[in-house]
């Protein structure tokens, strides 16, 4: 696996370097479970997709639909219709950073992820992981 990682991440540093970064695939994460303060998923799930799949067709047009946050590009308010039943106040927070699982991944990341990789494991990745904990305050 990390050699499979530094693969792509030497195909994006050429693509860049050869004026084509703009042509590689954008990559999106969308977290449809979580839950609120009861232990009850926010997002009704899969059924749902058109409505963050649109957002995602937006971003790839470089519409300003965004804010910029410690873990890369989330929607801005509104930028994503309320599926039904999902109050304002709810979409507000899907669309925010849950910090403390945030920063549970990355203690995990770090402890029991890259270790498997060893020496094969790309700087890059640990620094990028770095700079994340960074933004976070880790």
């Amino acid at each position: 696996m990390g050699d499979y990682f530094n693969h792509w991440i030497t195909f994006g540093k050429k693509s860049a370097a050869a004026g084509n970064g703009d042509k590689l695939p954008k990559i999106f994460f969308c977290n449809w479970f979580r839950k609120d303060d009861s232990g009850n998923f926010m997002c009704p799930g899969y059924g749902e997709n058109s409505r963050v799949l649109a957002w995602v067709f937006d971003r790839c047009d470089d519409k300003d639909n965004y804010v910029k946050t410690a873990i890369g590009l989330l929607p801005s308010s509104g930028a994503i219709q309320n599926p039904p039943g999902v109050s304002d106040e709810v979409m507000e927070k899907l669309c925010t950073i849950d910090t403390e699982g945030w920063k549970q991944e990355i203690t995990d990341i770090r402890d029991r992820h890259y270790p498997q990789f060893g020496s094969k494991l790309p700087l890059e990745l640990k620094e990028e992981l770095d700079e994340l904990a960074k933004g976070l305050g880790v």
